[in-house]
């Protein structure tokens, strides 16, 4: 009988596609366009250092530089001076002719390309030391003044070319050999208010200066197997490709400062009171609370003068990939306890009184929650301490420390807007410590590596710390921008610097992908699995995308590939909708054609003995048709076939739920697979005991819908569609 019924529907094939061959004659042929191929054209083909399941093969090398360095923080004059000894490890199997060192300060110079390379308009306000610099050709004197490069005590041959350094090696370095050499430098802080930038200084109105600095010494660049020398020029905004090592770094600021940076100090007896020891061994105990080291009242008292003594505070890291401090007279200093898995690690905020009430309030608490949160997604947090720091203006991020807004109002109220703003600002810049500063992927060129994957664990994180203040729905926040003008809108997958709409194609968009992976896709269990094995497969290593997409297959047996192509290499959009909902009905009458497939393929028919049949004609209906047949069970009155569209580009699973006329509801969800014959449409045959009175496809906004129109059945507004409607105003 198998044979006859494969004869059957053998024949019907033949027979409809000869007469498509007729009508249309012979048709040209075409490559393999279905979303569902896998993604071998896009990826890099994988090596002996990057596998094919994602992880680092047993070749994988990655280089090695080491920082010995005196810094001088020159207050009066607002300037830093550097003198850095360096130790450059070639691990790779390379001979290197040079090693490339990154200059960022020299995206300010005077001579910086960065201004001349995009539109402006005259703006209807500036300041007049802004106009003159543009207008008037007056200089600023950023950048840095490079007074010495050496090695062995001669001199060392170098070429700048704008915000990168080749120093030129006497002969090559081979691999496993280490090359030392030195760099004497120094430059004039920028005022981040006034100036801009990512680091630099902000004055308040008694005179004194926060000082949160980083992208402040010559760094080496990453040297790989993937692109060679990771040497794009910085125009601002890509961030940084950084090689891993150990600092021993020495601070000399004004004695009345306090200081906070990468890695652990080293010398606390020297720079800390007995009282703040006290306090501090305090803190260690605290895993509750935070404890003040230094009080509002203090620091008030503290800002007052003006110490002409300094003081060299003396910090020391180990596996880090970059180096920051922040350092200033009008401090408040709090700290408490984070127990990881066992291990005690320091949460601990620096803010001026401009900061309080919600800093003393909510900052360190933010840390502790964030190392704690992305602890348990990732891996457990490797470094003693993270450092929240505040300014005015910032938001960035560096091993062990980072720098946050979040200022209240002069009279020290507050919005929920500023609140939410700074918690979630400090949550997202202290989880940077996984993605990048740890998970070190290269921020130069895939910005979303390490912004979009840490945006994803900051919503579950900020969920944690108050769900009430935080509640979201990424899926949907995204909507507007991916249907928006396609003209305006670039792949995630572009290099950072020359993307349209930054926030949301670097930090929105990947992290909404991510919610949608978890809660929709994969389900938490799966996806929280393969996340966690990606960045324990790649803490301290340089992971590329291809390593992400690999990993998170690899250890989900899940085929992803629909996934990644269309939300990552495409601007495509969801839309899913219902074209047509068609009633069907049980009855006993076989059909006219029925009847006839009945009289040509007897035999066939034959040797299914009885069978009912589905029709759409009310009148032919006949519900006790299956009756003797179902053993006493329920048999279904109301049966419909339901024909889905997909107007939209991206592959998406398809949800829908039922309500009944009872008001009782029933939810489906079919896999993105429903869509891998035909990328256009799709149809399902519900049945149920009871009349449907409506159907609505992504009931709760899941999987980033741009159009909404088409989501309900029947079309008609009714009293039926209130929730959804108001679901969607909202």
């Amino acid at each position: 009988m198998k044979k006859l019924s494969l004869l059957v529907f053998s024949l019907f094939f033949i027979s409809f596609a000869t007469i498509a061959q007729e009508k249309k004659g012979t048709q040209q042929g075409h490559t393999d366009q279905n979303k569902f191929r896998q993604m071998k054209d896009l990826l890099a083909t994988p090596n002996d250092q990057h596998n094919a399941a994602g992880a680092p093969g047993h070749q994988y090398t990655q280089q090695k530089v080491d920082y010995i360095m005196d810094i001088r923080l020159d207050e009066a004059n607002n300037k830093i001076y550097g003198d850095e000894d360096i130790t450059y490890h070639n691990n790779s199997k390379d001979h290197l002719e040079y090693l490339w060192v990154q200059l960022d300060q020299n995206m300010r110079a005077d001579d910086s390309q960065t201004p001349l390379a995009s539109s402006n308009s005259a703006r209807p306000f500036v300041t007049p030391d802004n106009f003159m610099s543009s207008y008037m050709g007056k200089k600023k004197g950023f950048g840095y003044n490079i007074t010495k490069v050496e090695s062995g005590g001669k001199p060392l041959s170098h070429t700048i070319n704008r915000t990168m350094m080749r120093i030129n090696l006497p002969e090559p370095l081979a691999p496993g050999k280490t090359f030392e050499f030195s760099i004497q430098w120094n430059y004039k802080i920028n005022d981040i208010n006034k100036d801009g930038g990512r680091s630099g200084l902000e004055t308040f109105k008694d005179g004194n200066n926060n000082y949160t600095i980083a992208q402040f010494f010559p760094r080496l660049a990453v040297y790989n197997n993937v692109e060679g020398w990771q040497n794009m020029q910085f125009w601002g905004r890509s961030e940084f490709a950084l090689e891993f090592g150990d600092y021993e770094v020495s601070l000399t600021v004004p004695a009345d400062h306090i200081v906070e940076a990468t890695g652990a100090l080293q010398n606390e007896k020297e720079v800390l009171t007995k009282t703040q020891r006290k306090r501090f061994e305090k803190a260690r105990k605290s895993f509750d609370n935070p404890v003040l080291i230094v009080s509002q009242e203090e620091a008030e008292q503290n800002e007052k003068g003006r110490a002409t003594a300094t003081k060299t505070w003396k910090f020391k890291a180990e596996k880090v990939r970059d180096f920051a401090f922040a350092s200033s007279r009008k401090y408040i200093w709090d700290a408490m306890a984070v127990n990881i898995n066992g291990k005690t690690i320091m949460a601990t905020s620096l803010y001026p009184k401009e900061g309080n009430p919600l800093w003393e309030e909510h900052s360190t608490r933010a840390v502790a929650t964030t190392l704690e949160e992305y602890s348990k997604l990732t891996f457990d947090y490797p470094y003693p301490k993270a450092v929240s720091v505040h300014s005015e203006r910032q938001g960035m991020e560096y091993p062990m420390i980072c720098f946050n807004f979040g200022r209240p109002n002069p009279d020290g109220t507050y919005s929920n807007r500023t609140k939410k703003g700074m918690i979630g600002v400090i949550i997202h810049e202290v989880g940077h410590n996984f993605f990048p500063m740890i998970v070190n992927s290269d921020e130069r060129q895939w910005t979303w590596m390490d912004e979009g994957l840490n945006s994803f664990v900051e919503i579950l994180a900020s969920d944690v710390y108050d769900a009430e203040l935080f509640a979201s729905n990424p899926a949907k926040g995204i909507t507007r921008y991916m249907g928006g003008d396609q003209s305006n809108i670039s792949p995630i997958m572009s290099q950072g610097d020359y993307v349209k709409q930054f926030g949301p194609n670097a930090y929105t968009k990947p992290a909404a992908g991510l919610y949608i992976l978890r809660k929709t896709i994969m389900g938490p269990e799966l996806f929280d699995h393969a996340f966690r094995t990606y960045s324990q497969r790649w803490m301290f290593k340089h992971p590329t995308p291809e390593d992400f997409f690999r990993s998170m297959q690899d250890a989900s047996a899940m085929d992803l590939d629909w996934f990644f192509r269309g939300w990552f290499y495409t601007t495509d959009v969801t839309d899913i909708g219902i074209k047509e909902v068609k009633p069907l009905y049980l009855t006993d009458k076989p059909s006219e054609r029925v009847t006839k497939l009945k009289e040509q393929y007897k035999q066939y028919f034959d040797s299914l003995g009885d069978l009912v049949y589905i029709t759409d004609k009310k009148e032919d209906a006949n519900a006790k048709a299956l009756d003797k047949y179902a053993d006493g069970a329920e048999v279904p009155a109301y049966l419909y076939a339901v024909e889905f569209e997909k107007p939209g580009g991206l592959i998406m699973p398809l949800i829908v739920e039922l309500t009944y006329a009872d008001g009782t509801t029933k939810r489906e969800t079919f896999p993105a697979q429903i869509w891998m014959k035909n990328d256009n449409a799709a149809t399902r045959v519900f049945a149920s005991t009871k009349e449907i009175k409506s159907i609505v496809v992504d009931p709760d906004f899941e999987t980033a819908d741009v159009d909404t129109s088409n989501n309900t059945w029947p079309k008609k507004e009714g009293d039926k569609f209130d929730e959804f409607k108001n679901k969607q105003k909202n």
